[in-house]
């Protein structure tokens, strides 16, 4: 069972109570009627899918209600870090 921290509650949960919400640190098109066809599928579908760590954005649905992000390790499944959406991570590249 994977634990999670959730740092808006400060507690550690079963992997139950959250949901994956993708990657993180995604720039989100301002005016998404603007992009052309191509465009909006590469915003929709492409994302990195790294062997190491990985930014993503867990929702706490069972608790709090409130979105978070994750620094897991793909290949161990290990979360290194929890943090704020908004604040930067201190482990791994954010881009």
């Amino acid at each position: 069972m994977l634990n999670i921290h959730c740092p808006h509650c400060g507690e550690l949960r079963e992997e139950e109570e959250f949901h994956y919400g993708g990657e993180a640190h995604i720039a989100r098109p301002a005016d998404p009627s603007a992009l052309s066809d191509a465009d909006w599928a590469k915003y929709l579908f492409m994302r990195k899918n790294p062997r190491g760590l990985h930014h993503e954005m867990w929702y706490h649905a069972s608790g709090c209600r409130k979105f978070f992000n994750a620094t897991r390790h793909t290949v161990t499944y290990e979360i290194q870090e929890t943090y704020k959406v908004g604040e930067l991570p201190q482990k791994g590249d954010q881009s």
